[in-house]
């Protein structure tokens, strides 16, 4: 009888054991699809906002039409003979528009009027491939001919392997053979279509040259900066070369990744870079870098590149690209009348670090003739010890003694993890927003893959209200002598809660420690979510 009653009971926990594997695999493939499926439904949002965007351009482009018809029947000076070539129904258009006086609207042949002198400018001379549209990402590598050694198939084949089937049919990688020597890019295009054949004609890869009547006469380029002539007129080809493949590339794709022909790239490179735009796709991010060096492994809406493109054409004799793109973000968000370290907060939320870098220069000579470069990305081989998100701009603030340069404005900003020597009670960690801001949710995690007994306990999550309304749901929250509300505590490391709408807009966040921690305390993910819209 005892056997019997022990098989039974073997079989009940068997069978339950059995029903509780089934429920926990069936929950965890419906988490996985759910985690598919708002990929896709951010993918889908951003193609839409996308097409969106191109058909204002279209009607821009429309207009220009338009205003040509304009000016050509305005040249007639109202010739009755001029217009018998045209039907009646365009002969009304023409005289509609010619009645109309709108304002001059700049373009790009205000910047660069020798444009006019040649209508195929703005055409490739060299043009190879399948012309693949639609994808999610184009990568842009720009090359010329260089005196020692040319990277160009090792990049090449390094970003190719790396993709997968489906990767290749969702992307497109464009080389720019920046020279106007015909004979020197046809001889690039045929070590191409040896090595790369399939590709060429899978439309995978394309093969683009601009031609010589694309680029204006640089011997009257002004020296500035302490530059020479020499590399005064290399960073202003640079700057067209840059902004020649950026038109090219701008109706494409979702994305735009600016690459260089020196680089190496980390195994699942392009998935990362796609989740971590997707992940971003309700931030107002302008460029994700996924390099610390120069200008590789920098992405960009498909949309943004016209504005990136116009700014560069205004000011490409005067400085060079990495030094516009920070002015372009300068302008778009730093306010004149506040300091250096306000407007640095701000452009850190247009202009987002992903750590660590997924691609690693090689190259030793540079194209600049005589220049050595011995550039190599530390943060190419290093582990990741922090999560990287986009959170609102604020002046962040601590009474914790900070270890070895692991700061806490490193931390909000998505650069590092935040380290600090034994909190005591009463420290504190705050984050004053620039502006009031209304939260959807937070999340603080500490300790890390390296150091995970490094956690933060006994601390409390705190929230100052712009505002101070008598709304019930704050009753049900502690309220301190400085008016902050006390919303969440740290669980076995981690704090994270979604926020009362009653508490927004909010003025800041703090996090206070209540009792002595007798080990030290890192944060490795501070997320402060905004509401939508």
């Amino acid at each position: 009888m005892r056997l019997r009653n022990g098989t039974v009971a073997t079989v009940i926990i068997f069978f339950t054991s059995f029903l509780s594997l089934s429920w926990y695999t069936a929950w965890q493939n419906g988490k996985e699809k759910l985690v598919a499926y708002q990929r896709e439904f951010h993918a889908l949002r951003e193609r839409l906002r996308v097409a969106e965007q191109r058909t204002l351009q279209r009607s821009s482009e429309l207009n220009n039409i338009l205003e040509q018809f304009r000016r050509a029947i305005a040249e007639t000076n109202g010739s009755k003979d001029a217009l018998t070539n045209f039907s009646d129904e365009t002969q009304k258009l023409l005289k509609e528009l010619a009645n109309r006086k709108p304002l001059q609207v700049p373009n790009i042949y205000h910047h660069l009027p020798h444009l006019l002198d040649n209508e195929g400018s703005l055409h490739p001379a060299v043009q190879v491939g399948q012309g693949r549209t639609g994808v999610s990402m184009v990568m842009g590598i720009p090359t010329v001919k260089r005196e020692v050694k040319s990277y160009l198939a090792e990049t090449l084949r390094s970003l190719i392997d790396k993709l997968t089937a489906e990767e290749k049919l969702d992307c497109v990688i464009i080389v720019f053979v920046g020279e106007t020597d015909i004979d020197y890019v046809h001889s690039v295009v045929a070590g191409l279509e040896k090595e790369f054949a399939t590709e060429l004609n899978s439309g995978l890869l394309e093969v683009i040259s601009p031609p010589a009547s694309y680029y204006p006469d640089f011997n009257n380029l002004k020296e500035t900066f302490g530059d020479s002539k020499e590399r005064v007129k290399w960073r202003t080809k640079q700057n067209l070369d840059y902004s020649f493949l950026m038109m090219y590339a701008v109706n494409k794709g979702v994305y735009y990744v600016q690459l260089e022909d020196d680089i190496v790239a980390k195994p699942n490179y392009f998935a990362t870079m796609k989740n971590f735009a997707l992940q971003l796709a309700s931030e107002d991010w302008m460029i994700l870098e996924f390099s610390q060096l120069g200008f590789i492994g920098k992405m960009f809406k498909g949309p943004d590149l016209n504005l990136i493109v116009e700014f560069i054409f205004m000011f490409y004799k005067e400085k060079p690209i990495d030094w516009l793109l920070d002015h372009i973000l300068w302008v778009k968000v730093c306010n004149p009348e506040k300091d250096a370290k306000h407007c640095e907060r701000q452009k850190s939320s247009l202009r987002v670090r992903f750590r660590p870098s997924l691609f690693q220069h090689v190259g030793l000579h540079s194209s600049l003739a005589g220049k050595i470069q011995k550039l190599t990305d530390k943060d190419f081989l290093k582990p990741l010890l922090h999560k990287i998100h986009v959170n609102p701009p604020a002046e962040v603030s601590t009474s914790l003694k900070v270890y070895q340069g692991h700061t806490l404005e490193k931390t909000y900003m998505g650069e590092d993890f935040f380290w600090a020597i034994n909190p005591t009670a009463g420290d504190y960690v705050l984050f004053k927003f620039d502006r009031p801001v209304s939260i959807e949710r937070f999340l603080f995690r500490s300790g890390n893959q390296e150091h995970p007994g490094d956690k933060i306990s006994n601390t409390t999550v705190e929230i100052l209200p712009l505002m101070e309304t008598e709304i019930q749901t704050k009753e049900k929250y502690k309220r301190t002598d400085d008016h902050f509300y006390r919303v969440a505590n740290f669980e076995k490391g981690l704090a994270e809660a979604a926020v009362d709408p009653a508490f927004n807009p909010v003025a800041a966040l703090r996090l206070t420690v209540l009792k002595d921690s007798p080990v030290w305390a890192i944060l490795s993910e501070i997320h402060i979510k905004r509401v939508a819209g």
